[in-house]
């Protein structure tokens, strides 16, 4: 089984990507094939396995981002469908499409899974500067969520004013871009220092989990990066 459809993926159009607003991004339909889709959502893994994230302070002031948290590791009890859909990911033809529209081929990917529950959210904030890029593919589908539950990532536009490292509130900004996130959704974005998204509250009722998977996209280090953590590695011996 194939899970990606690359004829959608190819189709993606990276002037278009590039020049969306409020910074790189596009949020396609059916990215996955439906036999593709269906089969992992139907194995998704198992929340005892996940870590609960509630409360943790994160940089710059920013309110938690809490939820349940996994992050892939290639011993994970996965079902087959997701073992080979990361292994579809790992491989060259998604890497050419995401480098394609990046422009940018110089990096690594790792790969998360994040289920939330009401009352959660995510406050605004910018990636760090070491992520090119993400990918979130959501899970859930109308029989299992709905749409005022809320659950979109929105995109947020600063008009260029706000520090990545500051903790604006969501009244702050200019504009909001929610996220399409169901049926069958995925959000492609480019990190930039003005790429500030959040999710709002959840609003769904006690048991009922927002479920996605995320593809991040690390930068790989330049020559120069090397020479630099080295000189820094090298000047905390001698002191």
């Amino acid at each position: 089984m194939t899970y990606l459809d690359y004829d959608k993926l190819r189709a993606l159009d990276t002037a278009t990507f590039q020049n969306a607003k409020p910074f790189p991004y596009a949020n396609p339909a059916g990215l996955l094939t439906e036999e593709g889709f269906e089969a992992l959502q139907a194995s998704m893994p198992d929340i005892s396995l996940f870590r609960k994230t509630v409360g943790m302070e994160r940089q710059y002031g920013q309110k938690s981002h809490d939820r349940y948290e996994l992050k892939h590791r290639y011993d994970l009890p996965l079902s087959p469908a997701w073992r080979d859909f990361i292994a579809e990911l790992d491989g060259p033809d998604y890497e050419r499409e995401i480098a394609r529209l990046m422009r940018d081929d110089r990096f690594t990917r790792h790969y998360q899974w994040q289920y939330s529950f009401r009352g959660c959210s995510v406050s605004p904030h910018c990636d760090s500067p070491n992520k090119l890029g993400t990918h979130i593919f959501y899970f859930n589908t109308p029989e299992d969520w709905k749409s005022e539950w809320g659950g979109e990532t929105l995109l947020l536009d600063d008009g260029g004013k706000f520090d990545y490292r500051s903790a604006p509130k969501l009244s702050d900004f200019v504009s909001a871009t929610p996220s399409i996130a169901m049926p069958n959704r995925s959000l492609i974005f480019e990190r930039r220092d003005h790429s500030w998204h959040a999710v709002g509250e959840l609003r769904s009722p006690d048991g009922v989990l927002r479920k996605l998977f995320t593809v991040i996209y690390d930068r790989k280090p330049s020559l120069l990066d090397k020479a630099y953590y080295k000189a820094r590695e090298l000047l905390s011996v001698v002191r």
